[in-house]
C-alpha cells in the first residue's frame, strides 16, 4: 500500500484555522459527523487533529458526484477509491479513532441513524440549495446542545443559479432557527453552535 495520502484537490485550506478554534469549544471526547466527503481530506484531517481515542467520525457520502463533479468529468469511483485508501492510511496511525462510513443519499442516511448524537456535524453534500435545508434539518436534532454545525461553501459562487447554492439554504435555516443556534465564524464556512 502506498504510504502517500492521494488527494487531488484541495477545497479544505481555509478550514483547518476556523476548525481548530471550534474544538476548543467543545468535549474532548468528540462524535464528528461529516455529510460529504469526496476524497477523504477533512475527514483524514478531523481523525488526526480533532479527535483523539475515543473519538468516532461517521461519513455519509455517495460517491455519485454533484453537476460541478460531472462538468469537471470526475472519476466518481477513482474518488471513492482514493477515500477508501486515505481513511486506510490515517487509521493505521490512530487504530482506536473509529469511523464509521455510510454510502447513501443523506436524506436517508440521516434517518437511519437517528438516535445518534454528535458535537460537530459538517455539511459538504450536495450543493442544491433544497439538499443543503434537508441536511441542515435532519442534522439538528443530531446535534448536542453546544455543538457546532458547519456549513460549507457558504459563498461559493459557482454556479450563479441560486438554487444550486448553499447559501440561500443556509439563511434560511439559520433564520427559521436563529432561537437554537449562536454564530461562531462566519466566512467561506459557516459555523454556529446549538444553545
Amino acid at each position: 500500500m502506498n504510504a502517500e495520502y492521494q488527494f487531488t484537490r484541495d477545497w479544505f485550506h481555509w478550514a483547518p484555522e476556523v476548525w481548530t478554534h471550534i474544538k476548543t469549544l467543545l468535549p474532548g471526547r468528540l462524535k464528528f459527523l461529516e455529510i460529504g466527503a469526496y476524497e477523504g481530506r477533512s475527514t483524514v484531517w478531523a481523525l488526526e487533529h480533532m479527535l483523539d481515542d475515543t473519538g468516532e467520525i461517521t461519513v455519509i457520502d455517495t460517491w455519485e458526484g454533484g453537476d460541478e463533479h460531472k462538468i469537471d468529468g470526475d472519476d466518481m469511483q477513482a474518488v471513492e477509491d482514493r477515500f477508501i485508501h486515505n481513511v486506510a492510511l490515517v487509521r493505521e496511525k490512530y487504530p482506536k479513532r473509529y469511523v464509521d462510513v455510510w454510502k447513501g443519499q443523506s436524506s436517508q442516511v440521516l434517518r437511519d441513524i437517528k438516535d445518534k448524537q454528535f458535537e460537530f456535524i459538517y455539511i459538504d453534500g450536495s450543493h442544491r440549495a433544497k439538499d443543503v435545508m434537508m441536511d441542515a434539518c435532519l442534522a439538528w436534532p443530531l446535534l448536542r446542545k453546544g455543538g457546532v454545525l458547519v456549513f460549507d461553501d457558504y459563498i461559493w459562487g459557482n454556479p450563479t443559479d441560486l438554487l444550486n447554492r448553499p447559501k440561500m439554504a443556509i439563511d434560511m435555516f439559520t433564520t427559521l432557527f436563529g432561537e437554537e443556534l449562536k454564530f461562531i465564524h462566519i466566512g467561506y464556512q459557516l459555523a454556529i453552535q446549538r444553545i
